[in-house]
């Protein structure tokens, strides 16, 4: 494998250090502009697809692309899922990456064996996450297989189903009572206690940790080595804060340059807000916040304002941002689960439902090749209106309070 040697902005290109993780670029900052960094690596020959013949049946067989190597990894078998082919959207036959194959039933499995390997490698002492749900249980498991604490910080009114996955792997998981309150006590907790983070965890949000976004590179290698290296005309995907977005872009951008694949698939974002569309419609770099009256059942996608990753990884591909309402979600789940038999998240129903619009409108046309990213179960949110967590303390946003409740409720002090 190459050893990545630097972290890079997406937007100007600025180099910082390894360990700069834990920080939006100043430059960009200081344009007005919040944009995440991404992994460099130094420059190197072209790597030849014959050595995957003998790699391993998991996501760390594309380990040459990745921050570390298979030997090192914290692994549960994720990545390799299925593509099922299934009718009734769009024009035609559907491909369907089913994410939901992987260890903790969703696709946030691939940023957290590759950022918990990194944990792990670099000796953080202990992992933490701002999470309502998928991101959550991901770094709970991974955290476990690696044999070390994870502090997840959620709000009042996250799904009780996945914070009870995310206690079933062990994890410390406190409530706050506003999302922005996890940022706060998240950031001021990785500054004085070298916690390591997997997810955004200061505002305005960027994405998550770009040491674990190279997991979702695997995405787009898993997708074109599916296709004998033929990639689809399309790819589709639900998107809250864009890092598996911008994680196929780079997955297939990489394999573009090197002659692997003969053409960049068109990415679409489908979202909630209509921050992306918004961003896709005018020619400002950062996507506008854009309120809404209330929340979207759509948990995992809910957010009023997309990331620069995600729209330079639109922008990169020649993609589009589809803008969707609940009932949208609603019956694309439904049509997919009794037409199918795929029960997914609602949010991961998205996906679906664009592929819909978009070829009710031509932009997908009969004939194009389509790929739909299935993200997660609909395990995850089976009947969980109104189910409160169970067994995770309340704690106001400081660190005094997340501190007397760590040792308080789970016997852990810092």
């Amino acid at each position: 494998m190459t050893q990545p040697d630097s972290l890079e902005c997406i937007r100007c290109q600025q180099v910082y250090p390894l360990d700069a993780y834990d920080r939006l670029c100043a430059a960009c900052s200081a344009d007005g502009v919040s944009s995440n960094l991404t992994v460099a690596y130094p420059d190197a020959a072209v790597p030849d697809r014959e050595m995957l013949t003998h790699s391993p049946h998991s996501l760390w067989r594309y380990d040459q692309f990745l921050p570390l190597a298979a030997a090192d990894a914290v692994t549960l078998g994720e990545g390799m899922t299925p593509m099922i082919s299934v009718d009734g959207f769009g024009h035609g036959p559907l491909r369907v990456k089913d994410e939901s194959r992987n260890p903790t039933w969703s696709f946030k499995d691939r940023l957290a064996t590759v950022a918990v390997s990194w944990a792990k490698s670099i000796g953080a002492p202990a992992i933490a996450t701002s999470s309502t749900g998928n991101a959550g249980a991901a770094a709970a498991a991974y955290a476990a297989r690696a044999g070390l604490p994870c502090v997840v910080l959620t709000y009042k009114g996250a799904a009780g189903a996945i914070v009870s996955q995310m206690l079933s792997y062990g994890a410390m998981v406190l409530t706050v009572p506003a999302m922005d309150d996890r940022w706060r006590v998240l950031s001021a907790a990785v500054a004085q206690f070298g916690w390591f983070p997997t997810s955004p965890f200061f505002g305005p949000a960027i994405g998550s940790n770009p040491i674990g976004i190279e997991g979702y590179k695997t995405l787009a290698y898993e997708i074109a080595e599916q296709s004998g290296w033929n990639p689809p005309d399309w790819c589709i995907l639900p998107v809250c804060y864009g890092d598996a977005l911008y994680g196929m872009w780079k997955g297939f951008d990489e394999m573009v340059r090197w002659g692997w694949i003969g053409k960049m698939p068109r990415l679409v974002a489908a979202e909630i807000s209509g921050s992306l569309s918004a961003a896709m419609a005018g020619k400002a770099d950062m996507p506008p916040v854009v309120s809404r009256n209330s929340k979207s059942i759509a948990g995992s996608i809910d957010v009023t304002q997309g990331t620069f990753q995600a729209h330079a990884a639109l922008r990169q591909s020649d993609g589009i941002a589809i803008t969707l309402a609940d009932e949208d979600l609603v019956r694309a789940r439904n049509k997919l689960a009794t037409g199918s038999g795929l029960s997914v998240e609602t949010s991961s129903a998205a996906a679906f439902a664009a592929v819909d619009t978009l070829s009710a409108h031509d932009v997908i046309r009969p004939g194009d090749d389509v790929v739909a990213i299935l993200t997660a179960s609909g395990l995850k949110d089976f009947g969980v209106a109104g189910i409160e967590p169970q067994g995770a303390p309340d704690v106001t946003p400081d660190l005094e309070s997340v501190l007397r409740a760590l040792g308080e409720h789970y016997d852990y002090n810092v």
